[in-house]
């Protein structure tokens, strides 16, 4: 149970500091850090829009999709729209519900977690259905403290959530499989993402929303065929790492929109536990959501906020057909 208990410290006491032979290591590593920054490339241009309405050969009204965070949400690394996050999960969305899906994305390349609070202020004044999350790898980049970070993408969560929008966060993606990250600093890269995955899910399910771990999902892939999962910057997803990242999160954005998911066969390791067992289970395997759950309709028990842990099966994830008008909108829908 100790690493159960190092999850729930580090998203309630900041366990996820550095300490003394963090700090050490981080001076040491300073030099790798440096030349990393020196080979991934700097953003030249910003990722296309993808804003616009989807699905318009379903009828009934829209619903109103969101999404906020760095470049993972923006879709930097792409060249069209039809590639972003906001345009698949939008695509895959409307397909599964049968209803048109409008798109107003506020992510900003480079943002940490407490890049969220402009962010939000424009979402918020939108009134989205759904909001779609990717944060904290710049946390772990900027080496922003757990507690901070997770701090402000709950208060993020909260409010959206009292405004009545669906939100599903994809937890910080797993830095060390990033190939101009060199060992040893590739190695602490992936413990320091983990350590704010686990805690990242802990304060979204305690502010009332739903995580999708996406760990290491690109790192098979990267492994096998690297010039086909990655961006030219190596760095960031390519339109084929991208509609991975979706097809993981689709089933719970569907879930979180009031749709229902394929039930498949049970996976083994489904079901309720303490939130920070969910969390530490959930960092181990990219795909799996975890969400608020009730025990006898308790919401927690004797360690702590219960939560659901799901193997959601991945849905496919097709590109938008072309044409792709992401700034064709209803009136009044995007200003």
């Amino acid at each position: 149970m100790g690493r159960v208990n190092r999850v729930a410290a580090a998203a309630a006491y900041g366990g996820g500091g550095i300490g003394l032979a963090g700090a050490l290591a981080a001076l040491l590593l300073v030099g790798q850090a440096r030349l990393a920054r020196r080979i991934i490339p700097l953003a030249e241009a910003p990722p296309p829009r993808c804003d616009g309405r989807y699905g318009t050969e379903y009828p009934g009204e829209p619903i109103r999709l969101t999404l906020l965070g760095d470049s993972s949400a923006a879709g930097f690394g792409v060249d069209r729209a039809r590639d972003t996050p906001g345009a698949l999960l939008a695509t895959g969305l409307a397909e599964r519900l049968h209803r048109p899906v409008v798109v107003r994305s506020v992510a900003v390349v480079g943002s940490t977690s407490a890049g969220l609070v402009p962010q939000l202020e424009l979402a918020l004044a939108w009134r989205p259905d759904l909001a779609v999350i990717l944060v904290g790898a710049n946390d772990v980049t900027h080496r922003v403290r757990v507690p901070v970070a997770v701090a402000n993408l709950a208060a993020t969560v909260r409010l959206l959530r009292a405004a009545g929008t669906g939100v599903v966060v994809g937890t910080c993606p797993d830095l060390g499989t990033i190939r101009p990250i060199q060992p040893p600093l590739r190695w602490l890269a992936r413990q320091w993402s983990r350590d704010m995955a686990a805690a990242q899910t802990v304060a979204v399910v305690e502010a009332g929303g739903r995580t999708v771990s996406l760990g290491d999902l690109l790192g098979p892939e990267f492994a096998a065929s690297p010039e086909t999962m990655f961006a030219a910057d190596r760095f960031h997803p390519s339109a084929m790492g991208y509609r991975a990242a979706a097809a993981a999160l689709l089933p719970t954005v569907i879930a979180a929109a009031g749709g229902r998911t394929p039930s498949g066969v049970p996976v083994a390791g489904d079901g309720v536990r303490s939130l920070a067992q969910a969390a530490a289970e959930a960092v181990d395997d990219a795909g799996t959501e975890v969400s608020g759950a009730r025990v006898a309709g308790q919401e927690r028990g004797p360690a702590g906020r219960w939560a659901d842990l799901r193997h959601r099966l991945r849905t496919r994830v097709e590109r938008p057909r072309d044409p792709v008008e992401p700034a064709v909108v209803e009136e009044g829908e995007a200003a």
